[in-house]
Order: C-alpha cells, then structure tokens, then sequence
C-alpha cells in the first residue's frame, strides 16, 4: 500500500533492518488464509503447470473464469511477460484457454511497473471464478505511525491505485484507529458500511463482519497489512473479498511456520536471501559502489556522502555489531556477484565492532576471492590502529582514508575510471 519508488523504498527499508517486515505470500495463498477466517471471496483454486490449470478449469463448475499470474508485484494485469505475452489477468471461457494462457504464464518473467527491468518469475497462476460486481471498495488495516496502532482505512473508490485517490480526493478516504486488544468494534464496522454506501442491510451485516474478522486475522498471524482492492459488493447483494494482497511480520517467524512456510523466494532478490542465511542486512540497489558499513544510520549516511559526490550505492549492507572475519568475506562475496559493482567502499565505525575484524575479514576476501576491484577502507574507533597496521603489512592494494568525505570521493572516482 502507498507504494513509493524503488530506490526510495529500499532506502525506508534499509533503515530499519532490525524489524524486518517484508514478508509477502501470493494472491491465492492469501485467499486460502481469508477462506480459513470464514471471510468470503470468490472461488479461487492456484495451478502450477498449463496441465494443472487445464483441470482446474474443467472441474471449477462454471466456465466464467478469470487467471491470474502468481507474482508479488503490482500491476500485473498492464505488465508484459518476457516473452512477448502481455497482461498477467485475463478471462478464460474454456480449460483450453486455461492451458494456453498458463503455459504462456508460468516460467516466464512479468514485468510491472514494480519489479524492475528483469521482472519476476511466474511459477503459479490462480483461476477465480468471475463475479460481477455493483460497485468495488478499498479496504485495509495496516499499521500506523501517527496513532502508533492498527487502523482500518477504507474508500468508495476501490479498484483502483489508492494513491491516486489520496492525491485526488483525500476525503474520499475514511481511516480508523482500532484498539489492538479489543479489535474492531462491531456496531463502528456497521456504521462504516452505511457510510460507505453499501444498498442493503444485508450487505451492510457482511461488510462490517469483514472488517471484524479481518483484524482478527491481522492479529492472530502477526500481519503488517492486509489490503483488499478490491472489496465488492456484488449484483446479487453479496460482499466478496475480490483481489487480496497480505504481508507478514518477520520477527513473528518463531510462532508463524504455517505461514512462513508459504515463503516463496524465487520472487526475492537472491543476493537479499544469501545475505539473510548469513545474517546479513543486505538491501540490493541499481548503482555501482558497492557498501560495506557497520550500522544503519552509518550505512544510511554513507550512501548519501556518495551521492553527494556524484556516485550510486549499489547496495545497502550492514554487517551489524557482531561481524567476524568470516562474515566480512560473506559479504564481499555478495558483493561480487553484482557485476556492476566498479569499486568497494568499507565505511566502518568501531564500538562493538572491531576495526581489526573488519581488516582481517576484508584481507582474507582480497586473497582468497582474487579481487581485482579498486577497494577503498575508512576504519575508526575500537582497534583502529592495530587494523591499520595490518592492512599496510598486508601490502594489498587496499586504499586506505581516515576522512570520510575523502574516502566517498575516491570510491566514486574510481567507480566512474
């Protein structure tokens, strides 16, 4: 929800590493969840290969379908798939449809406006069954900052980029405080329902006891967002949850494996996932320095220093308070397998960490991995001399600033040679 840009985002995500909160499960599996909350969408049934959506379809019981692509980026019903094949939802009359379009779908990468030149990967696709809609709402509760609690944040104008309704007419968009202990209380959902303008009392019963059970079920699963665009209520009376999208606490990983195991990541960076098996804060970006620094704040300002001079970090690493040697040649590893990295800069701060770890780990990654690419050192603080030292008995081609400023304009000059 509000999405921002990439660069933008990565750098809001990168600031706060230490609650990570980043995990995303794919549209049918989020279906799967609301189902099992009593919470009502239409039918949806997620097939894995072009056969296995043959037979969906053949056995869905009606033959008004709609398939979607399984990729966790937005837009995909205006994305393109790397092999020419355009729009990633489309309707099906036929489980032959079914086949053709999935075997055109799955295996092959779709490209939003969200995923980058390169896409993602589509290893899935859902087959739902077509309900019409009267009219379609937004709904979601998510966590906010100003209240410092959940909130239920719902519109009338659903179905559409909620940004552009909060650029357009803010009004339109109606946002309420819940109580995390008590949850949502049923006679506001009631009253939020005729607001919004659903016909009858009927439907008015069913949206509210949709925005009853879906905190309870933000709640129980440890959720950051659930995002339901949209929430319709269809030409028979009846309120359906059309299109979900739910995203996961990850430090709520010990006490949800039932979802945590839904984690697909083919649809991650795996620079990203190699980082996190070695606890690693590692947040990929599109510019050519690579960054190795101990803290996010550090990490934070050292990318804008580069900016300043003119260069583009390349990623946002942080290897944290507890780095060992070995630890520091993992991450150079990451760091190489980017080949637009040019040059390297260390930017290291020794409290808890050690400067002569550092130096030990960043030694054995240059012989050991060969590295060829111009590597620029800044070590301050705790064994700051000894870590010196060893870099210049070394005798490495390690370029070594106690300035910062002077460190950040060699990494660029040398990313840009």
């Amino acid at each position: 929800m509000l999405a921002s840009v990439r660069k933008a985002g990565s750098l809001a995500r990168a600031a706060h590493v230490g609650q990570r909160r980043f995990l995303s499960i794919h549209e049918y599996q989020s279906v799967n969840l609301l189902n099992a909350y009593g919470i009502p969408t239409p039918k949806s049934i997620g097939a894995k290969t072009p056969e296995d959506a043959f037979n969906v379809a053949k056995n869905f019981g009606t033959n008004k379908l709609v398939i979607k692509a399984q990729v966790l980026a937005g837009g995909r019903g205006k994305g393109t798939f790397d092999n020419g094949f355009k729009g990633g939802v489309h309707t099906i009359d036929t489980p032959e449809q079914a086949r053709e379009i999935a075997r055109q779908m799955i295996g092959a990468n779709l490209i939003t406006k969200q995923t980058g030149d390169a896409g993602r990967i589509c290893n899935a696709v859902m087959l739902a069954e077509r309900r019409d809609p009267a009219h379609e709402y937004y709904v979601a509760i998510l966590n906010d900052r100003v209240t410092q609690g959940p909130v239920l944040v719902v519109s009338s104008q659903g179905g559409m980029n909620i940004e552009e309704v909060a650029a357009k007419d803010p009004q339109a968009i109606i946002t309420t405080p819940i109580d995390a202990e008590k949850g949502i209380d049923p006679s506001v959902a009631l009253e939020l329902a005729r607001t919004l303008g659903f016909k009858d009392a009927g439907a008015q019963k069913e949206a509210a006891d949709i925005f009853v059970t879906l905190y309870k079920l933000f709640r129980d699963k440890d959720a950051t967002q659930i995002e339901i665009n949209p929430m319709a209520e269809t030409i028979d009376g009846h309120v359906l949850c059309m299109d979900a999208k739910l995203g996961f606490d990850e430090n709520a990983e010990f006490r949800q494996g039932d979802v945590f195991d839904l984690r697909d990541i083919s649809q991650e960076e795996p620079s990203e996932v190699e980082a996190q098996k070695a606890n690693l804060n590692f947040i990929k970006l599109d510019g050519s320095i690579g960054c190795l620094v101990n803290g996010a704040g550090l990490a934070m300002a050292t990318m804008d220093v580069l900016s300043l001079h003119g260069g583009n970090p390349a990623n946002f690493l942080d290897v944290g308070g507890g780095a060992t040697p070995e630890t520091v040649k993992k991450a150079f590893e990451i760091l190489l397998t980017d080949p637009k990295v040019k040059s390297i800069f260390i930017n290291i701060f020794g409290g808890i960490m050690r400067c002569d770890y550092i130096a030990e780990g960043v030694i054995r990654a240059t012989k050991e991995l060969s590295l060829s690419i111009p590597l620029v050192v800044r070590l301050k603080g705790t064994k700051e001399a000894e870590a010196k030292q060893m870099i210049k008995d070394s005798g490495l081609q390690i370029i070594p600033f106690d300035d910062l400023d002077e460190a950040a304009q060699k990494a660029v000059e040398l990313a840009h040679a």
